[in-house]
């Protein structure tokens, strides 16, 4: 592990020095008196529990290696500027009377989410001044990795990093710091589930996306962790989940579909979900028991149609297998594990309807279940498969065995004709935020 750990840390210091040539190559210097704030973000896995946090559900989801990294610096100039290495500048005029209220015209962009957490984070009482940020990320968008919330959860801390101590710390108290030290260089005690809160308002109001609050939380906590969305404050609990002990390995196979292309299809589920919910008179699915739409069922698909009672299904089943993958787990049973993976990718394609596309033409491209048919093909019941969070292309999720699995990941890039595969590693440390002396 030490090893590993000092091949990580020589990797972050290239990342950071890589960033800082960058900020001053467009910025300059930064001024007089000003210090530099290094904060990340990783990426996530969703392990179990799909289209299931937006109704008070429960999820089993996990950080993994690949990073969202920022580096910045107050300009004393009343804007922000941030620059996204490979992409444009944003920009937000702090002198703006509306420079905090959502602009429509920036949905689904990254100026919406710079806007958004700076919005937030003096909403909640900080306050923001003018500063400079560049960003890098080894997160693939569109991959289902959760790209987006990388980036609101490390802008997050960036903004905590600038100006706290303020809405996104952790108190003096609860830190074990005295009182005062928080604005000194060094870590930064950022409280985890506050960012990743104000990045999922950030998330629905300001870029767009009706998301729930799985990606954020599990960007910001990090490791593998259990959420539960049931109370109004979810519950984020730590877990173990070795793969590698089991004698597995970890594969994420890219559909080449960008899901962030089909927001429309992905707003679809949670909506249809809240339909029935509604219908049975609560908000969310999760508020009322599994007998409940039973005993209405032939109501919903009357009123709502199947596929909205079939979702609603989904729901019920999908939680049930959660808490099963939670205690197969504890109970050290991977075997058992892997076969409630299996039942929920099937879920997924049969009810959820998450897999394919729904839209006109469509049919005959269907990148992401052809990849579940061949994993289904390559692995059997030796391994598990599942598509990966939102849906609708981005990832597939599979468990390999150890030795099986450079000849599956092979067979796959050569089936699809593209290097489809990413190994990836659960358990990566979550935000992080750093003052520079």
């Amino acid at each position: 592990m030490e090893v590993v750990r000092a091949i990580a840390d020589e990797a972050d210091a290239g990342r950071w020095a890589h960033l800082r040539g960058l900020f001053e190559e467009i910025f300059g210097a930064p001024r007089e008196g000003a210090s530099f704030v290094e904060a990340s973000a990783p990426g996530r896995v969703e392990v179990a529990g799909n289209h299931v946090d937006h109704q008070g559900g429960r999820v089993i989801s996990a950080a993994i290696g690949e990073r969202t990294w920022g580096l910045a610096a107050e300009n004393g100039l009343g804007r922000i500027r941030a620059v996204m290495e490979g992409f444009g500048t944003d920009e937000v005029d702090l002198s703006d009377p509306s420079w905090a209220a959502p602009h429509p015209v920036e949905a689904l962009s990254s100026a919406a989410m710079v806007r958004g957490m700076a919005a937030l984070f003096e909403a909640r009482g900080g306050a923001v001044r003018g500063f400079d940020i560049v960003t890098c990320s080894d997160v693939p968008p569109g991959c289902g990795l959760s790209s987006s919330a990388a980036f609101e959860v490390m802008l997050g801390a960036a903004l905590e990093g600038l100006f706290g101590p303020g809405p996104f710390a952790v108190s003096a108290v609860d830190a074990g710091a005295p009182a005062g030290d928080s604005a000194a260089s060094g870590d930064v005690a950022l409280d985890a589930a506050a960012v990743a809160l104000a990045a999922v308002e950030c998330e629905q109001r300001y870029f767009g996306k009706p998301c729930g609050a799985q990606d954020q939380l599990a960007c910001a906590c990090g490791g593998v962790v259990t959420i539960d969305f049931a109370p109004k404050v979810p519950v984020v609990e730590p877990m173990t989940l070795d793969a590698a002990a089991e004698g597995y390995r970890i594969v994420l196979i890219d559909s080449r579909q960008d899901h962030s292309l089909h927001q429309d299809e992905f707003a679809a589920i949670p909506a249809d979900m809240r339909m029935v919910a509604n219908l049975l008179g609560v908000p969310r699915l999760g508020d009322a028991p599994v007998d409940t739409l039973l005993a209405q069922l032939q109501r919903v698909r009357t009123e709502l149609g199947d596929r909205r009672a079939m979702r609603a299904l989904h729901y019920y089943d999908e939680v049930a297998r959660v808490n099963a993958q939670r205690a197969a787990l504890a109970a050290g049973d991977f075997g058992l594990f892997l076969r409630e993976v299996r039942l929920s990718g099937a879920s997924s394609a049969q009810f959820l309807q998450n897999v394919s596309l729904r839209e006109p033409g469509s049919e005959a491209r269907q990148p992401a279940m052809v990849i579940q048919s061949l994993a289904a093909h390559l692995l059997g019941e030796r391994g598990a498969w599942r598509i990966h969070g939102g849906g609708f292309g981005g990832s597939v999720l599979a468990f390999v065995p150890c030795a099986e699995a450079d000849g599956f990941m092979g067979a796959m890039d050569g089936l699809l004709g593209y290097a489809a595969c990413r190994e990836v590693t659960l358990g990566a440390p979550g935000v992080r935020a750093e003052r520079l002396p």
